[in-house]
């Protein structure tokens, strides 16, 4: 009997439900009523849409802060490597109160798994920070003073170019020019480690992102790469998924080896659920993870 078709069949199985699976993760896939946040999707004003290279996807949404000199906040989107949009910022609790405390806010997106790599998705995050960065005097914030967040593929990417000078330097920029990284929920710092050991409905996706050549995945790890020089501050929050929590604990112990200053904070919340519940609810008042946040960015970012 040929078990080649059934191999193929199974494979192909898998990656439809790491990919479906990625795409709830990132917001792009609409959830049950009890899923989702509480925060008004009221539109917050004054965006711009801007350009950062010649794809379609080379775009970010940037929203200015109350004064000319406001710290930025970059997010960046999680999906899997594959899927995700800058557009879920725009109505978030995140952006709303983050506008609210002042902050100027920009939302990325970057070309996607499997018609770019994940090297050219950091080149992508990068490119787009050092765009920011030059028009920091015309779009009105402080070029001294960003951060960067990012959500489970998106905390991954933010990660990595926090601990490995290369991206930021290919954007010609310092990895001192960003202030701090905030890695919200990401499971792929170490990449050898996740595939191994990681949840079985994400291996696929783990594979189609980061393939089988065990030094290329080295080279994406963050927790591998956190040897200084380091992004000044990193924040790790993580809910109580498994493969999260021992990922997150594990980059935390690398950069605090290598004398980075760290912090790591875990909150209720389990599986795919609470995967996507740091990131929809960040910013409302009743979030723990919200005050965490809102110590952390006013000490790093003054």
């Amino acid at each position: 009997v040929d078990d080649a078709p059934l191999g193929k069949m199974r494979l192909r199985t898998s990656l439809a439900l790491s990919t479906k699976l990625a795409a709830l993760a990132s917001g792009t896939v609409a959830l049950p009523r009890e899923a989702t946040s509480t925060a008004s999707t009221q539109q917050t004003p004054g965006k711009q849409t801007l350009s950062y290279g010649a794809d379609a996807l080379q775009k970010l949404e940037y929203w200015p802060g109350s004064t000319a000199n406001a710290p930025l906040i970059v997010f960046v989107h999680g999906g899997g490597w594959t899927r995700g949009d800058m557009t879920m910022m725009d109505g978030s609790a995140k952006l709303s109160h983050w506008h609210s405390l002042g902050y100027a806010v920009a939302s990325v997106d970057y070309r996607l798994v499997p018609q770019a790599s994940v090297e050219d998705e950091a080149a992508d995050v990068a490119g787009a920070v050092a765009v920011l960065r030059g028009k920091a005097a015309t779009l009105g914030f402080d070029s001294r003073k960003i951060a960067l967040v990012g959500h489970s593929a998106g905390a991954h990417l933010v990660a990595l170019l926090g601990t490995d000078p290369k991206w930021l330097n290919g954007a010609g920029l310092t990895i001192d020019d960003v202030r701090g990284i905030v890695a919200l929920d990401g499971a792929a710092y170490d990449v050898p480690r996740q595939l191994a050991t990681g949840a079985q409905l994400m291996q696929a996706n783990y594979a189609q992102a980061f393939g089988s050549d065990p030094e290329r995945q080295k080279r994406l790890s963050p927790t591998l790469q956190a040897a200084k020089p380091n992004t000044p501050a990193f924040l790790i929050l993580h809910v109580q998924r498994p493969d999260g929590v021992a990922q997150s604990e594990a980059l935390a112990a690398a950069l605090k080896k290598a004398g980075t200053p760290v912090e790591i904070e875990g909150f209720p919340g389990t599986g795919l659920r609470g995967h996507m519940e740091i990131n929809r609810r960040l910013g409302e008042s009743d979030y723990p993870a919200t005050a965490v946040l809102d110590r952390w960015l006013a000490k790093v970012l003054r």
